[in-house]
């Protein structure tokens, strides 16, 4: 087949239409793209309502809430003498509590024995936190240290504060030293255990990118093992706190000449049922106190946790 010298004319390029504008959408269009903005904004609605319910005043009033249901449950079983498998006859009301708590207050008997246990438990648990987390973070730190230490540790460990009361009593010159001492070992085990398990839960990357910056053991003291099992030490806090508490009480009772649990258990000794319930309530006040400042201490130490902890519900 010859070719031909003629050019091959390519066809004409169509020239840019106009802008028109588009027609606009049907009825079922826009119901569907409106379903689908919906759709795509619930968890952002979710994430309002979770922000909502994490602001400060929405957590005082669930609070209330709590406590609340509980002095009503009490109000109710102490007004109508509930009678089932256990009993309430002997009970008293918040009403007989509330005027039993201005009787007290008339006098600084009482406030001497709240003193007097704020001392003691601040006293024991500085010790315990301080030796409990020294101590750990050796023990995490150095295979040797922790089989010098830790056998002996483990023997001492299931002995409850309680039992030791008899020995203190010998040990130490004065009451006041003893209950220290059972305040003293009921935080120390709680503390030492978690500081350990934080040690040892820190990454050995960070070990070894610190070694080969040239850090010195100090430094890794301060920057690698201190921040990395700071959580770990807190949460050791806490639960000392709780405990130290159980076993200031009961050596108060026990030993004790002042402090809220001499005093509750004073009042049972009495048959004053209403000092019984202030007692009680007193010591779980505290304890809320306590256990917030450590919650505030370890926010304010720890940032970087509640920005971890964005996911949780």
């Amino acid at each position: 087949m010859a070719l031909t010298d003629r050019a091959v004319e390519s066809p004409p390029v169509a020239a840019p239409a106009a802008h028109k504008k588009s027609a606009p959408a049907s009825r079922p269009a826009l119901q569907a793209i409106q379903g689908g903005m919906s759709d795509a904004l619930s968890p952002q609605q979710g994430l309002q309502w979770r922000t909502m319910l994490a602001s400060t005043w929405m957590q005082y009033l669930l609070g209330a809430v709590s406590i609340g249901s509980v002095l009503l449950l009490w109000y109710l079983a102490t007004k109508y003498r509930w009678d089932f498998y256990v009993r309430f006859s002997n009970i008293p009301t918040p009403g007989d509590v509330w005027q039993t708590m201005l009787e007290v207050n008339q006098s600084t008997k009482f406030l001497t024995n709240v003193w007097m246990s704020l001392r003691r438990i601040l006293e024991g648990f500085f010790i315990a936190a301080v030796t409990g987390v020294a101590l750990g973070i050796l023990v995490g730190r150095y295979r040797l240290f922790r089989s010098l230490t830790m056998p002996a540790m483990e023997i001492f460990r299931p002995i409850p504060a309680i039992a030791w009361v008899p020995m203190a009593i010998m040990i130490w010159p004065s009451n006041e030293g003893s209950i220290v001492f059972i305040t003293f070992i009921g935080a120390f085990f709680p503390i030492l255990l978690n500081t350990i398990h934080g040690v040892e839960e820190i990454d050995d990357v960070l070990f070894r990118a610190a070694a080969s910056l040239g850090a010195k053991e100090k430094d890794i003291m301060l920057y690698v093992i201190l921040p990395g099992a700071l959580q770990h030490i807190f949460t050791g806090l806490a639960v000392g706190m709780g405990v130290a508490w159980v076993s200031l009480i009961a050596a108060e009772m026990i030993s004790g000449q002042f402090g809220i649990g001499y005093f509750t258990w004073e009042s049972y000794s009495l048959i004053e049922y209403p000092k019984i319930a202030l007692g009680m309530l007193t010591i779980g006040i505290l304890g809320l106190l306590c256990s917030k400042v450590i919650q505030l201490c370890a926010k304010w130490s720890t940032p970087w946790i509640g920005a971890a902890a964005g996911g949780r519900k």
